[in-house]
């Protein structure tokens, strides 16, 4: 079960005071409360005999407890008061049972504040203990109502057949906790109150959930709340909704509200069904039914005909029942091979359905062509439950690299005479950089497309975006769906007119290449010998004469990020960042951005354009006064190869730049200027270089693809 205390149970929480003790915290998470780097408090240790010692973790990242270090940084002044919600996570992170018990307790505690404050203001009154006493009575008034079957008994699945009589039967997706379980956690229940009382409980929940997911990146395959939208929209306005592989509830949150709503889920994983179950609880007043299990092999809803079902199911899974499942009758449309645990899914998703229901999945590309599919494919067009294929562009949903497809699938109350199927291709609203697609872009071509196609049962040719295809002209012996290999290509005018718009902005772009180019060099006589007097970008910021600061992954998910890549390729800030509380560090005009992995010889100077975006990892702001120091100066000597091998060094295979020991000289502000001009001039000339480069590169591209697909003639 989730909530589950690894023993901690009677080792702290019944000694009462000592509670928040349980509590650890790292150096990194130190670090975030003092407002440092991770250096400074390594620098502590050394240097203070009365610095805590670690009570956990390993001798190369030992863990402190928390209101020890809280004690110690308001005793030396490093801290005036430890902000509430750096103390709510870091009580959360630190949690003796784990962070995600943690987070369960927190979100039934918050889903009570949401429905029956006056309920919790009673309880909370008294002691801890007091507190863990009476909370599992008040939150079985809360949680069962909105929760049904996740804190009832054990789900069972009987109207399931199923060929495997030891397969795991599907269990409810939250517990009640019992008292000696909370007390540990009654320090953070009472901060978490806190934070409500401020942001609301809701906001509290998923600032809470994004720090977790941000600080576990590699445990979750989260679904974009972008693409989460797309694919409610493509669901329409369902009153049902099931999730058979819901992860942390992101489609299920995008899905319309309308009254009485019911929303379905599961998830192999037990914590994330729990998870899902109360975010979705605080997010809607729609009838939530959540349970932990394989919904392959023990389907938690095996009587339920929903409206609708979103899934993004784990891919190429070849542990996902074949074995045992052989005989299952959900496979109406074929036996999926080993290999195709997506069809698998799509099967289960049809099964759930009612005659005329909409299923919405996220796909591998490889699911619409591999051979060992192409059976169950053909079966799904000639009965008319395959509607549509919607190729992503790149980077639309991890994994980031290959272009996801989107299947729109329809329980067929009847065989059309003449069925056809949408394909569809939105490639072109791709981005350079880390951004993400244009997404207004994707949502309107994609959905406009899907509408008229849903009302006519066919579509106009829409040239490199969409069409309709006769399901007779896809049942060859491949039964290729890939909307790329069946949409013609745009016209022909469409595309000769951008390469002459491409021709036009190259041709200009190296004139002005030109005319930027730096003068020819005299070498004149040779300089004096005397040095100029060095400083060091550590004694500047000593001295007052500009603020250093580190990009983090702190902010709003709508501020645009400044990553390393951007940086690196001059680009304009193209990261995101989850939805967190977290302060961010913004960017304004004269800052001096270095990127500090990589070994590169790079600085950029932030202009209007880039002003206003979130520092991103991996980066260091600098930021001068200009009354003491011209930022083109600073970061025209923050370039040279020689200064950033000096102040360079080295882990592992990696090359780190310590920013501090980077050198330029003691020179007047007028000599400065005198620099920095001509630094700017450089800057403004490799700009133009990458433009050129980038218009060049579209140029042959589209020569190529005109020629070749005869959009083009060869004279």
């Amino acid at each position: 079960m989730l909530v589950a205390t690894h023993g901690t149970e009677g080792k702290r929480g019944g000694v009462p005071g000592m509670q928040d003790n349980a509590t650890e915290v790292t150096a990194a998470g130190i670090a975030r409360l003092a407002g440092v780097g991770r250096a400074a408090v390594s620098n502590w240790r050394r240097r203070h005999a009365d610095f805590p010692r670690p009570v956990g973790g390993t001798e190369t990242s030992p863990s402190f407890a928390l209101a020890e270090v809280e004690d110690w940084l308001r005793r030396h002044r490093k801290l005036a008061e430890v902000p509430l919600r750096e103390r709510v996570w870091q009580q959360l992170a630190g949690h003796p049972a784990g962070p995600v018990t943690a987070l369960t307790h927190a979100g039934c505690v918050l889903l009570l504040i949401h429905d029956r404050s006056p309920v919790w203001l009673e309880v909370s009154s008294g002691t801890d203990e007091r507190l863990a006493a009476m909370l599992p009575a008040a939150l079985q008034q809360v949680l069962t109502p909105r929760l049904d079957e996740a804190c009832g008994s054990p789900v069972n699945s009987p109207g399931a057949v199923n060929s495997f009589a030891a397969a795991p039967a599907a269990t409810p997706a939250l517990e009640l906790p019992t008292a000696p379980r909370l007390l540990p956690s009654v320090p953070l229940l009472r901060g978490v109150a806190e934070l409500a009382a401020e942001f609301g409980a809701r906001h509290t929940f998923e600032f809470l959930l994004g720090r977790h997911l941000d600080a576990n990146p590699r445990q979750y395959t989260l679904t974009p709340a972008d693409l989460a939208g797309l694919m409610a929209d493509l669901a329409g306005t369902p009153r049902t909704v099931l999730d058979p592989a819901c992860g942390t509830g992101a489609l299920l949150r995008s899905v319309t509200p309308r009254p009485g709503q019911a929303l379905h889920a599961q998830d192999n994983a037990p914590e994330l069904a729990a998870l899902t179950s109360l975010r979705l609880a605080l997010h809607t007043r729609a009838r939530v039914h959540a349970a932990a299990g394989d919904a392959l092999r023990a389907d938690a809803h095996p009587g339920l005909r929903a409206d609708a079902v979103l899934c993004h199911p784990p891919f190429n899974e070849r542990n996902w029942g074949h074995d045992e499942l052989a005989y299952d009758p959900r496979w109406e449309y074929g036996f999926p091979a080993r290999a195709e645990s997506e069809l698998a899914w799509v099967q289960h998703a049809l099964a759930r359905l009612r005659d005329g229901g909409t299923a919405v999945l996220l796909m591998p590309p490889a699911a619409a062509s591999r051979r060992s599919g192409r059976r169950i494919r053909a079966d799904l067009l000639r009965r008319g439950a395959l509607r549509a294929v919607v190729a992503l562009p790149v980077g639309a949903a991890p994994p980031y690299n290959i272009p996801l497809h989107l299947w729109v699938l329809r329980r067929p109350e009847q065989t059309p005479a003449q069925p056809e199927v949408l394909l569809a291709d939105a490639g072109r609203f791709a981005v350079e950089g880390r951004g993400g697609p244009d997404w207004p872009g994707v949502r309107e071509a994609v959905l406009d497309a899907w509408r008229a196609f849903d009302r006519a049962g066919r579509l106009d040719e829409r040239p490199g975006l969409a069409r309709s295809v006769p399901v007779i002209e896809l049942l060859d012996d491949d039964v290729d769906l890939a909307p790329a290999r069946h949409l013609p290509p745009p016209a022909a005018a469409d595309g000769a007119g951008r390469l002459s718009a491409v021709r036009g902005r190259l041709d200009e772009t190296l004139r002005l290449t030109a005319e930027l180019a730096p003068p020819p060099v005299d070498p004149g006589p040779p300089a004096a010998s005397g040095r100029l007097p060095l400083t060091t970008v550590g004694e500047l910021a000593r001295g007052g004469a500009l603020v250093m600061r580190t990009g983090g992954s702190g902010g709003h998910a709508r501020v645009p990020v400044l990553t390393d890549h951007d940086v690196l390729s001059g680009t304009a800030p193209s990261g995101t960042l989850p939805e967190s509380e977290e302060e961010a560090v913004l960017t304004e005009p004269g800052d001096v951005v270095v990127p500090v992995l990589g070994g590169g010889a790079v600085a950029r100077v932030v202009d209007e354009t880039t002003a206003g975006a979130a520092l991103g990892r991996n980066l260091a702001l600098l930021r001068p006064d200009p009354a003491a120091l011209d930022a083109w100066f600073l970061a025209g000597f923050l370039r040279g190869t020689t200064n950033n091998r000096q102040a360079s060094s080295y882990a592992s295979t990696a090359t780190r730049l310590d920013v501090r020991r980077l050198q330029l000289p003691r020179l007047p502000l007028d000599e400065q200027r005198r620099y920095g001009a001509r630094f700017r001039a450089l800057d403004e000339f490799e700009r133009a270089l990458r433009r050129a480069g980038r218009l060049g590169e579209q140029l042959v591209r589209g020569m190529y693809d005109g020629l070749t697909d005869g959009t083009i003639p060869p004279d």
